[in-house]
């Protein structure tokens, strides 16, 4: 599994991004999949997952409401809509795979993308 991450970019606050987590691999569809986010000096912090099927999706409170996962495993691809951006949504954002249950403990988690930067101003 390699996932890369794409759609990151600067937005002013009640933007919109749609962020990509793409997989080149054949086993993708059997994974699931979740974001992740981190500021500088702070531990990478859980924002949604979405189980191999597409039909479980989580979020974080933070941004349950304004954010909304998807995947299309014809396209080998998880994406995860963002509107309503604030300030305190910018981070770098990961995607990662894994094939055990779901969690929002980042330690659990397998496969992981390279980041994308997403900066929103005030």
């Amino acid at each position: 599994v390699q996932l890369v991450e794409s759609g990151g970019g600067s937005v002013q606050t009640g933007g919109s991004l749609r962020l990509s987590c793409a997989d080149s691999g054949r086993t993708f569809s059997s994974y699931n999949i979740g974001w992740f986010r981190q500021v500088p000096g702070k531990e990478r912090e859980f924002v949604s997952a979405i189980n191999w099927s597409g039909d479980t999706t989580y979020y974080s409170d933070s941004v349950k409401g304004r954010f909304t996962i998807s995947r299309d495993n014809a396209e080998n691809t998880v994406y995860l809509h963002m509107n309503s951006l604030k300030p305190e949504d910018t981070a770098v954002y990961y995607c990662a795979a894994s094939d055990f249950k779901h969690s929002e403990y980042d330690s659990e988690w397998i496969y992981w993308g390279q980041g994308t930067q997403v900066t929103v101003s005030s």
